[in-house]
């Protein structure tokens, strides 16, 4: 009698307490769902700003062309979210001996996106656009490190030649394509960083010493602040 009892409080309980289990769980849904909703559309509103930018004045070209970018940036994301740093097992740098950060392990983890996410969208911008207006697009998508990296050189390379401007140019626009398939800066930031490395390697192959020549310019403008100062 007395384990009847018992089964019978422990399924009442049971009973009980699943109406409010099942009303939790669709709450939890809703506000997930809406979540994602939101942002969607932040994402979608992000494209066709980028896109407006471009003075196109042709609405299927635009429509066509935030629907590439929106795709894009959705993929990124999830592909982001879906993959974080720990999905990366703890190792070393094969470079530099040092243990891997989180960034360098979701570097790692973003970096194994499909590669045909990245020619979905370069496919998409070329069927519309010429080339001065594609890098207008993978700008918005960094901020314009391209141009703003650039004007380091140009201010810390004694009389830069075009050459040398040329060539560090191709190397910050193969790490503005190769940034775009990244979600965070601080990503953005670390492949511009791999493009950096190789612009001062060639300047250093090709008579320039980098370290000097910027030591040189940071010491000039400390000089010039601390004349400000007085």
């Amino acid at each position: 009698m007395k384990n009847t009892l018992n089964l019978y409080f422990f399924v009442t309980a049971l009973f009980l307490a699943s109406p409010a289990f099942s009303q939790e769980q669709p709450a939890q849904s809703v506000m997930t769902a809406n979540s994602n909703a939101k942002a969607v559309d932040e994402l979608e509103k992000k494209a066709a700003d980028w896109i407006a930018s471009l003075n196109l004045n042709d609405p299927e070209k635009e429509k066509r062309l935030t629907q590439v970018v929106a795709t894009h940036l959705k993929a990124i994301r999830d592909w982001h979210n879906e993959h974080p740093a720990s999905t990366v097992p703890a190792g070393i740098n094969p470079v530099t001996g040092k243990p891997l950060s989180d960034l360098d392990r979701q570097l790692i983890a973003d970096s194994a996106i499909p590669k045909t996410v990245h020619q979905d969208l370069m496919t998409g911008l070329q069927k519309d656009l010429d080339k001065k207006q594609v890098d207008a697009v993978l700008d918005k998508y960094t901020i314009g490190k391209v141009a703003f990296t650039l004007g380091g050189y140009r201010a810390i390379v004694p009389n830069i030649t075009t050459q040398e401007e040329e060539t560090i140019l191709g190397f910050l626009e193969q790490a503005r394509e190769q940034a775009v398939d990244y979600k965070s800066m601080k990503e953005i930031s670390a492949i511009f960083e791999i493009y950096k490395t190789k612009s001062e390697q060639y300047l250093n192959a090709n008579g320039r010493n980098w370290r000097e020549m910027y030591n040189a310019y940071t010491a000039a403008i400390k000089a010039k602040k601390a004349a400000e100062k007085k």
